[in-house]
Protein backbone atom coordinates (compact mmCIF):
# COMPACT_ATOMS: atom_id res chain seq x y z
CA UNK A 1 0.00 0.00 0.00
CA UNK A 2 2.68 2.38 0.66
CA UNK A 3 4.62 1.27 -2.23
CA UNK A 4 1.63 2.31 -4.00
CA UNK A 5 1.37 5.48 -2.41
CA UNK A 6 4.76 6.34 -2.93
CA UNK A 7 4.35 5.23 -6.60
CA UNK A 8 1.33 7.68 -7.25
CA UNK A 9 3.25 10.81 -5.69
CA UNK A 10 6.29 10.53 -7.98
CA UNK A 11 4.39 10.62 -10.63
CA UNK A 12 2.46 13.63 -9.52
CA UNK A 13 5.75 15.15 -9.21
CA UNK A 14 6.85 14.38 -12.04
CA UNK A 15 4.06 15.43 -13.63
CA UNK A 16 3.93 19.20 -11.93
CA UNK A 17 7.60 19.41 -12.92
CA UNK A 18 6.87 18.65 -16.34
CA UNK A 19 3.71 21.13 -17.06
CA UNK A 20 6.06 23.88 -15.23
CA UNK A 21 8.63 23.20 -17.90
CA UNK A 22 5.62 23.03 -20.57
CA UNK A 23 4.23 26.56 -19.09
CA UNK A 24 7.81 28.15 -18.80
CA UNK A 25 8.65 26.92 -22.58
CA UNK A 26 5.33 28.58 -23.99
CA UNK A 27 6.31 32.61 -22.30
CA UNK A 28 6.22 34.20 -25.20
CA UNK A 29 9.26 36.78 -25.36
CA UNK A 30 10.16 38.08 -28.89
CA UNK A 31 13.40 40.02 -29.77
CA UNK A 32 13.64 43.85 -29.19
CA UNK A 33 12.56 45.73 -31.75
CA UNK A 34 15.98 46.65 -33.91
CA UNK A 35 16.03 50.25 -34.71
CA UNK A 36 17.92 51.54 -37.55
CA UNK A 37 17.73 55.35 -37.41
CA UNK A 38 16.79 57.75 -35.35
CA UNK A 39 14.09 60.35 -35.93
CA UNK A 40 16.00 63.89 -37.97
CA UNK A 41 14.78 66.56 -35.57
CA UNK A 42 14.66 69.96 -37.18
CA UNK A 43 15.69 73.17 -35.70
CA UNK A 44 13.99 75.26 -32.96
CA UNK A 45 12.93 78.04 -34.50
CA UNK A 46 14.31 81.67 -33.29
CA UNK A 47 12.06 83.11 -30.41
CA UNK A 48 11.90 87.01 -30.20
CA UNK A 49 11.32 88.62 -26.81
CA UNK A 50 10.75 92.20 -26.21
CA UNK A 51 10.20 93.06 -22.60
CA UNK A 52 9.93 97.17 -21.39
CA UNK A 53 11.85 97.84 -18.93
CA UNK A 54 11.03 100.79 -16.55
CA UNK A 55 13.37 102.30 -14.12
CA UNK A 56 11.82 105.38 -11.42
CA UNK A 57 13.72 108.58 -11.64
CA UNK A 58 14.05 109.17 -8.25
CA UNK A 59 17.71 107.31 -7.73
CA UNK A 60 19.01 110.17 -10.98
CA UNK A 61 16.71 112.90 -8.79
CA UNK A 62 19.09 111.65 -5.76
CA UNK A 63 22.41 111.67 -7.96
CA UNK A 64 21.59 115.58 -9.20
CA UNK A 65 20.83 115.92 -6.10
CA UNK A 66 24.14 115.16 -4.79
CA UNK A 67 25.96 117.04 -7.83
CA UNK A 68 23.97 120.50 -7.31
CA UNK A 69 25.07 121.94 -4.20
CA UNK A 70 22.48 124.01 -2.33
CA UNK A 71 23.94 127.16 -2.39
CA UNK A 72 25.94 129.25 -4.38
CA UNK A 73 27.43 132.72 -3.79
CA UNK A 74 29.86 135.30 -4.96
CA UNK A 75 32.85 135.01 -3.28
CA UNK A 76 33.50 136.90 -0.06
CA UNK A 77 29.70 136.69 0.77
CA UNK A 78 28.55 138.40 2.71
CA UNK A 79 31.27 141.03 3.46
CA UNK A 80 32.99 141.51 0.25
CA UNK A 81 31.62 142.93 -3.16
CA UNK A 82 32.53 141.45 -6.40
CA UNK A 83 33.75 145.07 -8.15
CA UNK A 84 31.65 144.71 -11.77
CA UNK A 85 32.54 147.74 -13.11
CA UNK A 86 34.03 151.13 -12.23
CA UNK A 87 30.89 152.48 -11.02
CA UNK A 88 28.76 149.15 -9.45
CA UNK A 89 29.71 146.56 -7.35
CA UNK A 90 27.76 143.69 -5.83
CA UNK A 91 27.45 140.33 -4.27
CA UNK A 92 24.45 137.56 -4.12
CA UNK A 93 23.46 134.38 -2.20
CA UNK A 94 21.68 132.10 -4.20
CA UNK A 95 19.83 128.67 -2.80
CA UNK A 96 18.38 126.17 -4.55
CA UNK A 97 14.83 123.73 -3.41
CA UNK A 98 14.19 119.95 -4.37
CA UNK A 99 15.52 118.95 -7.95
CA UNK A 100 12.29 117.72 -9.70
CA UNK A 101 11.64 115.34 -13.23
CA UNK A 102 9.87 116.83 -16.13
CA UNK A 103 9.25 115.77 -19.82
CA UNK A 104 7.67 113.18 -22.02
CA UNK A 105 9.46 111.49 -25.12
CA UNK A 106 12.72 111.55 -25.52
CA UNK A 107 13.11 114.84 -23.73
CA UNK A 108 13.90 115.34 -19.87
CA UNK A 109 14.48 117.93 -17.77
CA UNK A 110 16.18 118.25 -14.31
CA UNK A 111 14.66 121.53 -12.68
CA UNK A 112 14.44 123.32 -9.27
CA UNK A 113 13.30 126.49 -7.86
CA UNK A 114 16.01 128.85 -6.80
CA UNK A 115 15.70 131.87 -4.38
CA UNK A 116 18.67 134.42 -4.67
CA UNK A 117 19.48 137.50 -2.63
CA UNK A 118 21.79 140.81 -3.68
CA UNK A 119 23.27 143.57 -2.28
CA UNK A 120 25.16 146.70 -4.30
CA UNK A 121 26.37 149.79 -4.41
CA UNK A 122 27.11 152.59 -6.81
CA UNK A 123 29.31 155.27 -7.47
CA UNK A 124 30.27 158.27 -10.04
CA UNK A 125 33.12 157.57 -12.22
CA UNK A 126 34.51 159.71 -15.05
CA UNK A 127 36.30 158.62 -18.54
CA UNK A 128 35.58 155.88 -20.47
CA UNK A 129 36.52 152.03 -21.11
CA UNK A 130 39.27 151.07 -18.72
CA UNK A 131 40.34 154.50 -18.34
CA UNK A 132 37.48 155.20 -15.95
CA UNK A 133 37.95 156.73 -12.73
CA UNK A 134 35.81 156.89 -9.31
CA UNK A 135 34.77 160.65 -8.81
CA UNK A 136 32.45 159.54 -5.62
CA UNK A 137 32.09 157.46 -3.01
CA UNK A 138 30.26 154.18 -3.21
CA UNK A 139 26.43 154.94 -2.09
CA UNK A 140 25.20 153.04 0.97
CA UNK A 141 24.54 149.59 0.42
CA UNK A 142 21.30 148.64 -2.17
CA UNK A 143 19.18 145.12 -1.23
CA UNK A 144 16.95 142.49 -3.42
CA UNK A 145 15.46 139.47 -1.98
CA UNK A 146 16.41 140.43 1.78
CA UNK A 147 13.58 142.52 3.05
CA UNK A 148 10.97 141.86 0.85
CA UNK A 149 11.61 138.25 0.48
CA UNK A 150 13.84 136.29 -1.33
CA UNK A 151 13.48 136.90 -5.31
CA UNK A 152 12.49 133.29 -7.13
CA UNK A 153 14.42 131.96 -10.36
CA UNK A 154 14.20 128.50 -12.44
CA UNK A 155 17.26 126.47 -13.16
CA UNK A 156 17.32 123.22 -14.48
CA UNK A 157 19.22 120.99 -17.46
CA UNK A 158 17.94 119.50 -20.69
CA UNK A 159 19.10 115.73 -20.14
CA UNK A 160 19.53 113.25 -23.13
CA UNK A 161 21.09 109.91 -22.02
CA UNK A 162 22.09 107.21 -24.55
CA UNK A 163 23.47 104.10 -24.42
CA UNK A 164 25.80 103.05 -26.95
CA UNK A 165 26.53 99.34 -28.14
CA UNK A 166 29.21 98.56 -25.73
CA UNK A 167 26.55 99.70 -23.28
CA UNK A 168 29.09 102.88 -22.82
CA UNK A 169 26.58 105.59 -21.05
CA UNK A 170 26.37 108.30 -23.28
CA UNK A 171 25.24 111.87 -21.46
CA UNK A 172 24.07 115.08 -23.31
CA UNK A 173 23.25 117.44 -20.06
CA UNK A 174 22.89 121.12 -21.29
CA UNK A 175 22.65 123.76 -18.85
CA UNK A 176 19.15 126.20 -18.99
CA UNK A 177 19.41 129.95 -18.97
CA UNK A 178 18.29 130.21 -15.74
CA UNK A 179 14.76 132.08 -15.96
CA UNK A 180 14.70 135.02 -13.13
CA UNK A 181 10.70 135.20 -11.80
CA UNK A 182 11.72 138.11 -9.61
CA UNK A 183 14.01 140.65 -10.95
CA UNK A 184 16.22 143.16 -8.48
CA UNK A 185 16.06 146.66 -9.36
CA UNK A 186 18.69 148.48 -7.18
CA UNK A 187 19.95 151.67 -6.25
CA UNK A 188 20.39 155.40 -7.18
CA UNK A 189 19.32 154.79 -11.09
CA UNK A 190 17.35 151.67 -10.29
CA UNK A 191 19.97 149.66 -11.96
CA UNK A 192 18.40 145.96 -13.46
CA UNK A 193 21.96 143.68 -12.86
CA UNK A 194 19.98 140.60 -12.81
CA UNK A 195 21.16 139.59 -15.84
CA UNK A 196 24.91 139.90 -14.38
CA UNK A 197 23.68 137.64 -11.65
CA UNK A 198 22.18 135.15 -14.17
CA UNK A 199 25.42 134.91 -16.09
CA UNK A 200 27.38 134.28 -12.76
CA UNK A 201 24.75 131.82 -11.51
CA UNK A 202 24.82 129.87 -14.78
CA UNK A 203 28.57 129.80 -15.06
CA UNK A 204 28.38 127.58 -11.49
CA UNK A 205 25.18 125.49 -12.79
CA UNK A 206 28.27 124.56 -15.58
CA UNK A 207 30.04 123.52 -12.87
CA UNK A 208 27.27 120.90 -11.72
CA UNK A 209 25.91 119.89 -15.05
CA UNK A 210 29.74 118.65 -16.04
CA UNK A 211 29.49 116.74 -12.55
CA UNK A 212 26.48 115.30 -13.38
CA UNK A 213 27.88 113.69 -16.77
CA UNK A 214 30.89 112.63 -15.05
CA UNK A 215 29.21 110.65 -12.19
CA UNK A 216 26.87 108.95 -15.29
CA UNK A 217 29.52 108.29 -17.67
CA UNK A 218 31.37 106.07 -15.14
CA UNK A 219 28.26 103.52 -14.98
CA UNK A 220 29.62 100.06 -15.66
CA UNK A 221 25.96 98.97 -17.10
CA UNK A 222 27.97 96.18 -19.09
CA UNK A 223 28.39 93.75 -15.99
CA UNK A 224 24.74 94.39 -15.05
CA UNK A 225 23.83 93.30 -18.71
CA UNK A 226 26.42 90.43 -18.41
CA UNK A 227 24.39 89.40 -15.28
CA UNK A 228 21.12 88.93 -16.83
CA UNK A 229 22.51 87.53 -19.80
CA UNK A 230 23.75 84.92 -17.51
CA UNK A 231 20.44 84.35 -15.66
CA UNK A 232 19.18 83.77 -19.27
CA UNK A 233 21.22 81.37 -20.13
CA UNK A 234 21.29 79.34 -16.77
CA UNK A 235 18.86 77.00 -15.37
CA UNK A 236 15.47 78.28 -13.99
CA UNK A 237 13.33 76.13 -12.43
CA UNK A 238 9.66 75.95 -13.27
CA UNK A 239 7.85 75.35 -10.00
CA UNK A 240 7.30 70.88 -10.67
CA UNK A 241 7.29 71.44 -14.30
CA UNK A 242 11.25 71.04 -14.82
CA UNK A 243 13.97 73.41 -15.76
CA UNK A 244 13.79 76.20 -18.20
CA UNK A 245 17.12 77.06 -20.35
CA UNK A 246 16.27 80.66 -22.42
CA UNK A 247 19.25 80.09 -24.88
CA UNK A 248 19.59 83.85 -25.72
CA UNK A 249 21.47 84.60 -29.19
CA UNK A 250 21.32 88.40 -29.74
CA UNK A 251 19.81 91.27 -27.89
CA UNK A 252 18.08 94.66 -28.47
CA UNK A 253 17.56 98.07 -27.60
CA UNK A 254 15.62 101.07 -27.57
CA UNK A 255 16.50 104.44 -26.92
CA UNK A 256 14.85 105.77 -23.72
CA UNK A 257 12.04 108.02 -22.96
CA UNK A 258 10.13 109.30 -19.89
CA UNK A 259 7.19 109.27 -18.97
CA UNK A 260 6.37 111.04 -15.96
CA UNK A 261 8.73 110.03 -13.10
CA UNK A 262 9.90 106.43 -15.22
CA UNK A 263 12.49 106.30 -17.79
CA UNK A 264 11.29 103.55 -20.06
CA UNK A 265 12.73 101.77 -22.65
CA UNK A 266 12.42 98.29 -24.11
CA UNK A 267 15.02 95.39 -24.21
CA UNK A 268 15.11 92.48 -27.15
CA UNK A 269 16.20 89.34 -27.31
CA UNK A 270 16.48 86.68 -30.07
CA UNK A 271 16.57 82.76 -27.87
CA UNK A 272 16.05 79.14 -28.48
CA UNK A 273 14.68 77.97 -25.55
CA UNK A 274 14.17 74.69 -23.97
CA UNK A 275 12.29 72.91 -21.01
CA UNK A 276 13.57 69.87 -20.11
CA UNK A 277 12.36 67.80 -17.05
CA UNK A 278 16.23 67.05 -15.23
CA UNK A 279 18.25 69.90 -14.88
CA UNK A 280 20.78 70.55 -17.69
CA UNK A 281 24.12 70.69 -17.36
CA UNK A 282 25.31 74.17 -18.18
CA UNK A 283 27.61 74.78 -21.07
CA UNK A 284 30.72 77.38 -20.89
CA UNK A 285 29.79 81.12 -20.25
CA UNK A 286 29.25 83.12 -22.89
CA UNK A 287 30.07 87.05 -23.49
CA UNK A 288 26.79 89.16 -23.94
CA UNK A 289 27.01 90.36 -27.39
CA UNK A 290 26.63 93.80 -28.55
CA UNK A 291 23.66 95.64 -28.26
CA UNK A 292 21.25 97.24 -31.45
CA UNK A 293 18.49 99.84 -31.53
CA UNK A 294 14.97 99.53 -32.20
CA UNK A 295 11.73 100.89 -31.84
CA UNK A 296 10.14 100.56 -28.36
CA UNK A 297 7.83 97.60 -28.56
CA UNK A 298 6.40 94.80 -26.19
CA UNK A 299 5.83 91.30 -26.45
CA UNK A 300 6.86 88.37 -27.34
CA UNK A 301 6.21 85.38 -29.73
CA UNK A 302 8.40 82.05 -28.26
CA UNK A 303 8.63 78.52 -30.14
CA UNK A 304 9.80 76.21 -27.02
CA UNK A 305 11.37 72.65 -27.19
CA UNK A 306 10.06 70.32 -24.10
CA UNK A 307 12.10 67.41 -23.55
CA UNK A 308 10.09 64.50 -22.02
CA UNK A 309 11.34 61.66 -20.70
CA UNK A 310 10.13 58.05 -21.73
CA UNK A 311 10.33 56.80 -17.86
CA UNK A 312 7.61 59.56 -17.31
CA UNK A 313 5.53 58.80 -20.24
CA UNK A 314 5.63 55.01 -19.44
CA UNK A 315 4.24 55.84 -16.21
CA UNK A 316 1.27 58.08 -17.77
CA UNK A 317 0.50 55.18 -20.18
CA UNK A 318 0.43 52.35 -17.57
CA UNK A 319 -1.95 54.22 -15.10
CA UNK A 320 -4.49 54.03 -17.92
CA UNK A 321 -3.87 50.41 -18.93
CA UNK A 322 -2.58 48.98 -16.13
CA UNK A 323 -4.57 45.29 -15.42
CA UNK A 324 -6.87 45.84 -18.05
CA UNK A 325 -8.22 42.91 -19.71
CA UNK A 326 -8.81 42.55 -23.30
CA UNK A 327 -11.30 39.28 -23.98
CA UNK A 328 -11.09 37.35 -27.38
CA UNK A 329 -14.44 35.82 -27.41
CA UNK A 330 -13.65 34.09 -30.66
CA UNK A 331 -10.55 31.95 -29.47
CA UNK A 332 -11.58 32.08 -26.10
CA UNK A 333 -8.45 33.39 -24.62
CA UNK A 334 -8.01 36.51 -22.88
CA UNK A 335 -4.93 39.16 -22.11
CA UNK A 336 -4.21 41.32 -18.89
CA UNK A 337 -1.54 44.09 -19.50
CA UNK A 338 1.06 43.96 -16.59
CA UNK A 339 3.13 46.81 -17.47
CA UNK A 340 4.07 48.69 -20.27
CA UNK A 341 7.59 50.52 -21.41
CA UNK A 342 8.48 53.23 -23.81
CA UNK A 343 11.75 53.09 -24.60
CA UNK A 344 12.75 54.39 -27.49
CA UNK A 345 12.20 55.62 -31.20
CA UNK A 346 12.29 54.58 -35.03
CA UNK A 347 11.80 56.26 -38.01
CA UNK A 348 9.41 59.12 -35.81
CA UNK A 349 7.72 55.81 -34.49
CA UNK A 350 8.08 55.09 -30.67
CA UNK A 351 8.16 51.21 -29.81
CA UNK A 352 5.78 50.24 -26.79
CA UNK A 353 7.07 46.74 -24.73
CA UNK A 354 3.57 45.51 -23.26
CA UNK A 355 4.56 42.81 -20.34
CA UNK A 356 0.75 40.50 -20.00
CA UNK A 357 -0.58 37.35 -18.61
CA UNK A 358 -3.64 35.60 -19.01
CA UNK A 359 -4.29 32.97 -21.25
CA UNK A 360 -0.72 33.04 -22.44
CA UNK A 361 2.22 35.63 -20.80
CA UNK A 362 4.89 37.10 -21.40
CA UNK A 363 5.84 40.36 -23.99
CA UNK A 364 5.00 41.89 -26.76
CA UNK A 365 6.32 44.95 -28.89
CA UNK A 366 3.99 47.81 -30.54
CA UNK A 367 5.07 50.67 -32.63
CA UNK A 368 3.23 54.07 -33.24
CA UNK A 369 3.18 57.36 -34.34
CA UNK A 370 2.90 60.12 -32.11
CA UNK A 371 0.45 62.39 -33.83
CA UNK A 372 -1.70 65.71 -32.12
CA UNK A 373 -4.77 67.16 -33.17
CA UNK A 374 -4.66 70.96 -32.83
CA UNK A 375 -8.36 71.29 -32.87
CA UNK A 376 -9.32 68.97 -30.73
CA UNK A 377 -6.06 69.61 -29.07
CA UNK A 378 -5.42 66.01 -28.65
CA UNK A 379 -2.29 64.01 -28.39
CA UNK A 380 -3.04 60.08 -29.72
CA UNK A 381 -0.81 57.30 -31.13
CA UNK A 382 -2.06 56.76 -34.90
CA UNK A 383 -1.17 53.04 -36.72
CA UNK A 384 -0.43 51.02 -33.70
CA UNK A 385 1.13 47.67 -35.19
CA UNK A 386 3.00 44.84 -34.02
CA UNK A 387 6.43 45.03 -34.78
CA UNK A 388 7.64 43.07 -37.25
CA UNK A 389 9.95 40.58 -34.80
CA UNK A 390 6.76 40.07 -32.67
CA UNK A 391 4.32 39.37 -35.55
CA UNK A 392 6.85 36.75 -36.88
CA UNK A 393 7.36 35.21 -33.38
CA UNK A 394 2.99 34.95 -33.10
CA UNK A 395 2.93 34.04 -36.43
CA UNK A 396 4.95 30.52 -35.21
CA UNK A 397 4.11 30.43 -31.31
CA UNK A 398 1.00 32.12 -30.59
CA UNK A 399 -1.25 32.98 -33.84
CA UNK A 400 -4.16 34.11 -31.91
CA UNK A 401 -2.38 36.86 -30.11
CA UNK A 402 -1.82 38.50 -33.51
CA UNK A 403 -5.48 40.00 -33.60
CA UNK A 404 -6.60 42.96 -34.16
CA UNK A 405 -9.04 43.56 -31.37
CA UNK A 406 -5.87 43.71 -29.05
CA UNK A 407 -4.71 46.48 -31.27
CA UNK A 408 -7.82 48.11 -31.49
CA UNK A 409 -8.56 48.05 -27.74
CA UNK A 410 -4.87 49.37 -27.06
CA UNK A 411 -5.74 52.28 -29.47
CA UNK A 412 -8.52 53.82 -27.10
CA UNK A 413 -6.16 54.71 -24.11
CA UNK A 414 -3.65 56.02 -26.37
CA UNK A 415 -5.32 59.18 -26.35
CA UNK A 416 -4.75 62.48 -24.64
CA UNK A 417 -6.42 65.50 -23.60
CA UNK A 418 -4.15 68.23 -23.63
CA UNK A 419 -6.39 71.21 -23.15
CA UNK A 420 -6.96 70.97 -19.44
CA UNK A 421 -3.03 70.46 -19.32
CA UNK A 422 -2.59 73.96 -21.30
CA UNK A 423 -4.58 75.76 -19.10
CA UNK A 424 -2.80 74.59 -16.32
CA UNK A 425 0.83 75.02 -17.58
CA UNK A 426 -0.51 78.58 -18.41
CA UNK A 427 -1.40 79.33 -14.98
CA UNK A 428 1.43 77.66 -13.70
CA UNK A 429 3.86 80.11 -15.67
CA UNK A 430 1.58 83.16 -14.68
CA UNK A 431 1.88 82.09 -11.07
CA UNK A 432 5.89 82.74 -11.25
CA UNK A 433 5.30 86.34 -11.84
CA UNK A 434 6.45 88.54 -10.30
CA UNK A 435 9.77 87.39 -9.13
CA UNK A 436 13.23 88.81 -8.10
CA UNK A 437 15.79 87.92 -11.25
CA UNK A 438 17.90 89.19 -8.67
CA UNK A 439 18.49 92.02 -5.86
CA UNK A 440 16.60 95.17 -7.54
CA UNK A 441 15.23 93.94 -10.84
CA UNK A 442 11.43 91.99 -10.91
CA UNK A 443 9.81 90.75 -13.72
CA UNK A 444 7.02 90.35 -14.34
CA UNK A 445 4.68 89.46 -17.50
CA UNK A 446 2.09 87.03 -18.45
CA UNK A 447 1.26 83.52 -20.68
CA UNK A 448 -2.00 84.65 -23.35
CA UNK A 449 -1.88 81.34 -25.35
CA UNK A 450 0.23 78.40 -25.59
CA UNK A 451 -0.33 75.46 -27.77
CA UNK A 452 1.41 72.15 -29.06
CA UNK A 453 2.82 72.22 -32.77
CA UNK A 454 4.91 69.11 -33.45
CA UNK A 455 5.87 66.17 -31.92
CA UNK A 456 9.33 64.93 -32.65
CA UNK A 457 10.35 61.70 -31.02
CA UNK A 458 13.97 60.43 -30.70
CA UNK A 459 15.82 57.71 -29.31
CA UNK A 460 16.81 59.30 -25.97
CA UNK A 461 13.50 61.37 -25.41
CA UNK A 462 10.50 63.14 -26.69
CA UNK A 463 10.56 66.18 -27.86
CA UNK A 464 7.20 68.47 -28.19
CA UNK A 465 7.55 72.09 -28.94
CA UNK A 466 5.14 74.68 -28.13
CA UNK A 467 4.35 78.11 -28.66
CA UNK A 468 3.30 80.82 -26.94
CA UNK A 469 2.12 84.36 -26.93
CA UNK A 470 2.67 86.82 -24.17
CA UNK A 471 3.82 90.29 -22.52
CA UNK A 472 6.75 90.42 -20.11
CA UNK A 473 8.43 93.43 -18.52
CA UNK A 474 11.43 94.74 -16.18
CA UNK A 475 11.31 97.08 -13.45
CA UNK A 476 14.27 98.13 -11.92
CA UNK A 477 14.16 99.54 -8.51
CA UNK A 478 17.93 100.04 -7.53
CA UNK A 479 20.71 102.12 -9.60
CA UNK A 480 23.80 100.74 -7.22
CA UNK A 481 25.64 99.98 -10.49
Amino acid sequence: MQTGLYTSYRIFCVTLLISCLISCSKKIIPEKPQLNSSAVQDSLPVSEIDIPVQIPLQPLIKMAESQIDLQYTSPGWPYDYVVDSCSSRYMYRFRRGPVKISGSGTDLKLEFMGYYQIAGSQRLCAGSGSNQVAVSPWSPPCTCGLKEGERKVQVGFNVDIRLNSNYSVDPHIRSITPVPLDKCTVCLWSSDITSTIMDRLLAQMEDARKAIEDSIRIMQLRPKFQQLWDSLNGTIPLAGMGYLRVNPEKIRLSRFYVQKDTLVFSMGISARPVVSQYRPSLGPRTVIPDISSFDLRKGFSIFLDAHLDYDSLSKILNGKIYKKRIDLEQVGKYVIVENCQIYGADKERLIFKLDFSGSESGTFYLTGKPVYDAAKKQLSIADLEYDIRTKDMLVKTAKWLFNRKILTTLQTYTHFDLASHESNLISQINRQSPRELYPGVWVNGAVNAASLIKILPSREKLMVRFTSTGNMSLLVTRLDW
